[in-house]
């Protein structure tokens, strides 16, 4: 059993789990202010449009009324095709969708930048000065007085 335990907070404590359990964490909290967003500003602007006070309510369709005896009390549920409830949530989905999209794309741009300035980084030894031409010259007369020596003239 301890080393079951063991393992388990081996793999607890590696950054992968940490930082998986860091982005459910901040996700839950993001999904929660979409929601707000979605059902608390958005929606109640489309039911407006609509002609009701909200697009989750107005934009149902009831297929068959809740059944209430004569207390009040609902005997039997109502039949309801929830197409306000359905677009609330496709407008949730849009916006994560769209606000990780931009996450994505901004993160693929910061690395090509840094690879694009890894690749722009000058090697660490430098490159030869390239002699000018009367330094080859030179050099030329001086491989010439060489062989001329090594020959004995």
């Amino acid at each position: 059993m301890k080393k079951f335990l063991n393992e388990f907070k081996a793999f607890i404590m590696r950054g992968n789990v940490l930082d998986l359990a860091v982005g459910v964490i901040v996700a839950s909290a993001f999904g929660k202010i979409t929601a707000s967003l979605v059902n608390d500003l958005l929606m109640p602007f489309i039911g407006w449009i609509f002609g009701g006070t909200d697009a989750a309510t107005v934009l149902n369709v009831t297929l068959k009324p809740a059944v209430v005896d004569s207390s009040g009390t609902v005997v039997e549920q109502a039949t309801v095709l929830g197409f306000g409830t359905f677009l609330n949530t496709v407008i949730d989905f849009i916006i994560i969708a769209f606000i990780v999209f931009c996450i994505v794309k901004a993160f693929n741009k910061a690395r090509s930048l840094a690879e694009r300035k890894k690749e722009a980084k000058p090697s660490e030894t430098p490159a030869e000065p390239v002699p000018s031409r009367e330094e080859r010259l030179l050099e030329e007369i001086r491989d010439l007085l060489r062989d001329q020596n090594k020959r004995g003239l």
